[in-house]
């Protein structure tokens, strides 16, 4: 971290996609690729307002389509190119995807549990939260490598993505990651660089006020 004296050092925006039809129905997206509802056009081009008064230097992005039309209302108020990575996309969970909340519940109770108790779970046979943080913390920092001093950077993906990728990038014990709270939808935490790495100085901001529905609730 090469933070400047004097300087308030780089910003890191994680951005949640908008609302999707899935989101409403407690259906567990994952790496689904789902469409982002009415609402969530809305809810995106009303945030894209506030960020883009943060005068970003860059913004990347999930390449599915959620994140995808997210990150564009913002692109189109800045004119940055959006840098698409599949490595953004929310956490694979296999058997658990395309599931209401209260089926995963119902039919994979044990799992569920022992997630939720911060054990390393493969939720549906699918990734482990670290793995998520494994391939998503890395093009965050790629990227942010290039800021110019102070500079900040949107970073537009899901949930569980976001949550492990903060969790890493502040050396939380992957065990610790629940405690950050979830995303409601278009919302956003910040990152600030410090003089002993990077700090949360916001979570979950932007609140319209709406509920986390999500696969990280």
């Amino acid at each position: 971290m090469n933070g400047t004296k004097g300087g308030k050092g780089r910003r890191i925006v994680l951005w949640r996609h908008g609302q999707t039809s899935w989101n409403l129905e407690r259906r567990f997206q994952g790496s689904t690729d789902i469409e982002l509802t009415q609402t969530g056009v809305a809810q995106a081009r009303r945030s894209a307002r506030l960020l883009a008064s943060l005068k970003p230097d860059a913004i990347i992005a999930s390449d599915l389509k959620r994140a995808a039309a997210t990150a564009g209302e913002l692109a189109s108020l800045t004119g940055h190119e959006i840098a698409y990575d599949s490595a953004l996309r929310e956490t694979y969970a296999g058997e658990w995807q395309g599931l209401t909340h209260d089926e995963i519940v119902a039919r994979y109770g044990e799992q569920y549990a022992a997630w939720k108790r911060g054990e390393p779970v493969r939720r549906g046979g699918g990734e482990l939260e670290t793995e998520v943080a494994d391939r998503a913390a890395p093009v965050v920092l790629e990227h942010v490598d290039k800021l110019p001093v102070d500079g900040t950077l949107v970073v537009v993906s899901h949930g569980g993505t976001i949550r492990t990728t903060i969790g890493r990038l502040l050396g939380l014990e992957a065990r610790h990651w629940e405690s950050l709270g979830g995303l409601s939808n278009c919302c956003w935490s910040v990152l600030g660089e410090g003089a002993r790495g990077w700090r949360l100085m916001e979570h979950n901001a932007g609140t319209l006020p709406e509920p986390v529905l999500g696969d990280d609730d």
